[in-house]
């Protein structure tokens, strides 16, 4: 990315430039509104050729532009004060200044984590100056952060609702699930990339869901819905990672189970034993893991706990008090969203089993 990668949207009627975010959404209770993002542009290089098949040193603009949040464009606003015109962002000459010898390119990896323990240092310094204890960056329990550790914030948004397509438009990567003919490699945005640490990641999440399962099961607590009996048998029988270091081959057989892999879906308040033939989400597509904002409810996936069970009523509450200060058409649909949510609470308290009531 360049100086000038990131300019400011056209001015609306009002002479406004808008804010940083395609749109912002209160709740899902009212309208969208519709404001002009910020775009950022950049080039990439590897995989870039002509109509001809020759590669282009040059590279090519990336087709789909990145929509950028508020302290993206702040950062990229600094780094142009830093770097000339038309120069790339993190250029190596602006920026080690240590450098005695004249080169092209960008910073590279290691002068990049020196520079973000450095960054550390002084906002530790800083917090201390203003009297601000809280604000200090504690120290990092395993160990540097490398730029390659910042690849696992697509794992974040990967398991957000609507999280892969997000994750294709902001950083340009297709799980197989969603473009199985793509070619191997980083580059070409396939699984061979960033998606193996996806599923690293995403086994070592679903090893955690099943002992956290385990666990609240082993300690007495209750577990309703429909695959609750099938997820304790697999909670059971799922390996745990505690130390032991997760292969990308391992982890793409582990989610590849049908029917044994417990996913947790914090936006629906509940957790998927997904199996194919069940998923109500799939709507009959052959896909190999559930899609969390199509969550339906009476799904044969469906298993909560009473953590679950607190936490819906705990979101009727809330919806109640919103209920209370908006119109009453809006009004009236969070107060049915807020009974939705405390019948699914109700319906687990009456089904929940717990280990008292299972026979050994």
């Amino acid at each position: 990315m360049r100086a000038g990668c990131c300019p400011d949207p056209e001015p609306g009627p009002d002479g406004s430039h808008g804010r940083h975010l395609i749109r912002t959404w209160a709740d899902d209770t009212h309208g969208a509104d519709e404001v002009e993002p910020h775009l950022i542009r950049s080039r990439h290089y590897k995989n870039a050729t002509d109509d001809d098949g020759n590669h282009l040193s040059a590279g090519v603009e990336r087709d789909v532009p990145w929509v950028a949040i508020a302290p993206v464009v702040r950062a990229i606003r600094v780094l142009e004060r830093i770097v000339p015109e038309g120069h790339l962002l993190f250029d190596l000459n602006a920026h080690q200044f240590q450098s005695k010898h004249r080169k092209t390119g960008s910073l590279k990896a290691s002068a990049m984590r020196i520079r973000i323990e450095d960054f550390v240092a002084w906002a530790n310094a800083e917090a201390i100056v203003q009297g601000l204890p809280g604000e200090v960056i504690p120290s990092d329990p395993h160990g540097r952060i490398g730029t390659a550790r910042f690849r696992t914030l697509a794992w974040h948004i990967a398991r957000r609702p609507g999280g892969l397509v997000a994750l294709a438009i902001q950083y340009g990567h297709i799980r197989t699930a969603l473009a199985a003919e793509v070619s191997e490699g980083y580059a070409s945005r396939s699984r061979g990339g960033i998606h193996r640490i996806i599923d690293m990641e995403t086994a070592l999440a679903v090893a955690e869901t099943a002992a956290g399962l385990r666990e609240h099961f082993e300690a007495g607590g209750g577990v309703s819905g429909p695959a609750a009996r099938r997820a304790l048998t697999q909670a059971a029988s799922t390996p745990r990672f505690e130390g032991r270091e997760v292969k990308a081959d391992f982890a793409r057989k582990l989610l590849a189970r049908d029917g044994a892999v417990l996913y947790d879906n914090p936006h629906a308040l509940l957790l998927c034993l997904y199996k194919r033939d069940r998923a109500l989400c799939a709507k009959g597509e052959a896909r190999d893991s559930p899609t969390p904002d199509q969550c339906v409810a009476g799904c044969g996936n469906i298993v909560r706990t009473d953590h679950h069970a607190a936490q819906l009523r705990e979101r009727a509450d809330i919806l109640d008090k919103k209920a209370a200060h908006t119109p009453q058409p809006i009004g009236d649909r969070l107060r049915t969203n807020a009974n939705r949510l405390r019948s699914y609470a109700d319906d687990h308290d009456r089904t929940r089993i717990t280990r008292q009531e299972t026979p050994e």
